[in-house]
């Protein structure tokens, strides 16, 4: 046990560096010191700066001024110019006491100066003094790391739970749906391809910063999640829906709505992405000359997320293979996107989709679950 107590005693001493070319001054500073620190000694400032840089790096440092070839100013100057030392508190060792030798040394970065002869008892107190300023400095700079360590780890984990819980809706959605496998997958790349060429545009810059464009990403797979509120009966019909059945499906836009908004009171408070998830669930099947539901807004008043999923929406309908459809091809789908624009779409983003037609080709392509359905894809 008491082996132990010693051992831990040794690890809680702090390393003290003394940079001196004087034999007599290191051993008066060994004498006064080694009961309570572990002690580096070097002779030159060439040594000095070495011993600085090795491990255990040490916790303080007596820095003589006068030396031959490099004089502390110099030791200090080059200590406080590098990121691995520069936090290292230095005190000065010298018989220059003068304004200016005070004034240059605190410029420099010392934190204070015993004179020689050097007297026990002042540089103890220096000593401590110094040593327990920096075991403070130590403590608060570690706790910080460990505070911004851990703010990341939560933030990432809070993250990770925003993501699962967004899938894991959209696809209970999806469940219920004949809109099957990748659509999600394949909406998301495409709100994403066009979200970001547009992300210079005057028109949407300032909507589509970084954050937002990822914030709107997230939430795409959330556009449909109001047909969990459809009857099967007419969300699973294979053939056309009869006009009142149309009616009752149109609802699922003000549903997806209405369930993100319920979730919020319930918890007391919102978050940025469920914003996006709200205009995209609610306001995608808006078109832009105001024909849409379930509002009838037109034009700038729809959403601009909203209005990139109408794009993304529609085309993944288009060249996406049903039970009682088969697949268009890219370029049949392409032609009903572009002739759209003003009227069902804002104009900038077809432009956007014109642009990017080989990309949308290529997701469509990678995604496919049109074979699922018994047709190949003619993307």
């Amino acid at each position: 046990m008491d082996d132990l107590k010693l051992a831990a005693t040794e690890q809680q001493k702090g390393t003290i560096l003394v940079i001196d070319d004087t034999p007599e001054i290191l051993a008066i500073v060994n004498g006064l010191l080694k009961q309570d620190y572990h002690l580096k000694a070097a002779n030159t400032g060439e040594k000095g700066l070495l011993l600085a840089l090795a491990e255990p790096k040490p916790d303080l440092i007596l820095l003589d001024i006068i030396m031959p070839e490099m004089d502390g100013y110099e030791v200090c100057r080059r200590l406080k110019a590098n990121r691995l030392t520069r936090d290292i508190p230095v005190i000065f060792l010298s018989a220059m006491s003068d304004d200016s030798d005070l004034e240059k040394g605190f410029a420099l970065g010392a934190v204070d100066y015993v004179t020689k002869p050097i007297h026990g008892v002042v540089l103890l107190a220096r000593v401590k003094a110094h040593f327990s300023l920096k075991q403070a400095a130590d403590f608060a700079k570690d706790k910080n790391k460990f505070l911004v360590t851990e703010v990341s780890k939560r933030g990432k984990e809070l993250e990770f739970i925003q993501d699962v819980t967004i899938l894991a809706m959209a696809s209970l959605a999806e469940t219920r749906d004949n809109e099957t496998g990748n659509h999600l997958h394949r909406t998301q790349r495409y709100i994403l391809a066009l979200a970001e060429h547009l992300q210079r545009h005057p028109r949407f810059s300032l909507v589509l910063t970084r954050t937002n464009i990822e914030l709107i990403y997230k939430s795409a797979p959330l556009h449909d999640i109001g047909k969990v509120g459809i009857p099967d009966a007419i969300l699973l019909k294979p053939g056309k829906l009869t006009v009142e059945e149309f009616e009752i499906m149109k609802t699922h836009a003000a549903l997806g709505r209405i369930a993100i908004e319920n979730a919020e009171k319930t918890i007391g408070r919102s978050a940025p992405f469920l914003k996006f998830a709200k205009e995209i669930a609610g306001s995608h099947q808006e078109k832009w000359d105001g024909s849409g539901y379930p509002e009838g807004l037109a034009g700038e008043d729809i959403p601009i997320s909203a209005r990139l999923m109408a794009v993304a929406d529609v085309y993944d309908a288009l060249v996406s293979a049903r039970p009682y459809k088969k697949p268009m091809t890219h370029e049949q789908s392409a032609q009903i996107i572009i002739e759209g624009s003003g009227k069902h779409f804002d104009p900038d983003i077809v432009n956007a989709f014109i642009a990017l037609q080989d990309k949308f080709k290529a997701i469509a392509e990678e995604f496919s679950d049109n074979k699922q359905f018994g047709f190949e894809s003619e993307t």
